[in-house]
């Protein structure tokens, strides 16, 4: 049944006229042009679909659009501010935490949600935090350099 969805994207107050119960990937993909997250498993276990709602990192295909109501959404794609990349993006880069770039966005904005509750995390804290988000590339360990470094720069120190 179609319905109006109003929410908060990237800063950006959005309505839509759609199927409140589609899942939230395809609206933000297919409605929206936010091409960040991606479709992996398609069961909300492999974190290629993750957004921030409301500054926690979830599984975007496993939302209804309706239950977005009113939320305040960051995909990749509004993770920078002011034409600067975020501390997470940058470390990313820095570190080459990256092969592909399929479970990039997922992982930068499950980091971002991390570090939001635990801004000094081990290396086991962020193996534990990203646990259900894949890489199949095997760039674990830069993964978790980049994390760390840009935890370090987001509180004022060194990368």
């Amino acid at each position: 049944m179609r319905e109006t969805i109003q929410f908060t994207l990237n800063g950006r107050k959005v309505t839509l006229d759609t199927d409140g119960d589609r899942n939230l990937l395809w609206v933000l993909r297919s409605d929206l042009g936010m091409t960040g997250p991606k479709y992996g498993c398609g069961e909300g276990l492999c974190g290629s679909c993750t957004v921030l709602i409301n500054d926690r990192a979830m599984p975007s295909c496993q939302m209804r659009a309706a239950d977005a109501a009113g939320a305040d959404i960051v995909t990749i794609e509004g993770l920078a501010g002011n034409g600067k990349l975020h501390p997470l993006q940058e470390a990313f880069i820095e570190k080459g935490a990256f092969q592909c770039g399929y479970c990039t966005p997922g992982m930068i904005l499950k980091a971002y949600s991390l570090l939001k509750t635990n801004p000094n995390p081990s290396a086991e804290d962020i193996v534990w935090g990203l646990e259900n988000n894949l890489c199949r590339c095997g760039a674990h360990v830069r993964i978790v350099e980049a994390i760390q470094s840009a935890a370090r720069t987001m509180k004022g120190g060194a990368s």
